[in-house]
């Protein structure tokens, strides 16, 4: 294919993780099970959440929208994934290529922003806890959503449609198991100076911002726990914020190893990190909400109590009808 008589390429072919035949099976099985885990944890913490009235207030509805964001971020890719593995034409058009890039985009910014959200509504219950009321209201929640949601659906219009103003020619082959932007980005033939000085201006700083919203909300937090006088009620502070420290440390330590270095450096070894964020990150966060969070983990017990209620009511009445008959 020559770059006179080609300017947008028809499809393009998803490498993958791995082009050996012998590991495909295998791998469908570990991201099968890796996807239903990531969508029945996830489920549950909503259901959990919607169906608990002590868990009706700023932290858990930001959590709820969150693990919504992640099933969402996975769907976006795991499928697609799924078929290739069993699939010998790895193939996505272009204008799926281009779509799955973009909500992928759209549901990770959302991801780190509602970190830095649930960053925030922290902050203010430990260090202005007589304000938490007024100042986390349902609107103000609202707003944080809503911003979070249009900025993230803006930024990744932008780098979408930067990335569908270049030539690709020759090459088709995507060294990566989705439509990432810095591996399609390797393929074009025009310039993509344009598409890296965004990435590291506008792109660094939506991710960085809210990073830096966490990192200030965290020590402000860390400043006045450190003067509670007794070691119980520092337990009791830190306690609250340990599942989502965990969370975001495991969200942008592998970002900041993709994403924050040249084009030109991009390698295997990033497809492999982006599986931590992409798959295992939103399959792991239900656990370490649900493990180290003890309301969730009580609004989690009622749920699956209610749920075993139900089945026993159902399975009682499918019997009466039995005998009825």
């Amino acid at each position: 294919m020559g770059m006179s008589n080609l300017t947008r390429l028809p499809e393009f072919i998803l490498l993958g993780l791995s082009s050996h035949p012998e590991d495909q099976k295998p791998l469908f099985a570990l991201f099968l099970i890796m996807y239903l885990v990531t969508l029945m944890g996830n489920l549950l913490i909503i259901l959990a959440i919607r169906s608990d009235p002590q868990l009706q207030n700023p932290m858990y509805f930001f959590l709820s929208i969150l693990s919504f964001a992640d099933i969402c971020y996975t769907t976006v890719i795991v499928p697609k994934m799924l078929v290739n593995f069993l699939s010998e034409k790895k193939t996505i058009s272009y204008a799926e290529c281009l779509v799955q890039m973009y909500f992928f985009l759209v549901f990770g910014n959302m991801d780190s922003y509602l970190l830095a959200a649930m960053a925030i509504d922290r902050y203010v219950a430990i260090c202005n806890p007589l304000h938490y009321v007024t100042v986390m209201n349902h609107g103000h929640c609202m707003l944080l959503l809503a911003f979070s949601t249009a900025f993230s659906c803006l930024h990744s219009l932008l780098h979408v449609l930067l990335v569908n103003r270049l030539t690709f020619c020759a090459s088709n082959v995507i060294h990566h198991f989705f439509c990432d932007v810095n591996p399609v980005l390797k393929l074009a033939c025009s310039s993509t100076s344009v598409n890296e000085v965004v990435a590291m201006t506008e792109g660094l700083v939506s991710v960085m911002a809210p990073f830096v919203c966490i990192v200030i909300s965290y020590l402000r937090i860390l400043i006045v726990v450190l003067k509670i006088p007794s070691a119980a009620g520092k337990c009791k502070a830190f306690s609250t914020c340990s599942s989502h420290v965990t969370v975001v440390t495991l969200f942008y330590g592998s970002i900041c190893c993709v994403y924050f270095q040249p084009l030109s450096s991009y390698t295997v070894k990033d497809r492999i990190v982006t599986v931590n964020y992409t798959v295992l990150t939103p399959m792991l966060n239900p656990f370490i909400y649900s493990l180290r969070n003890k309301g969730m983990k009580q609004g989690l017990e009622k749920l699956i109590s209610r749920i075993k209620f139900q089945m026993n009511r159902l399975s009682t009445t499918n019997s009466n009808k039995i005998r009825g008959a």
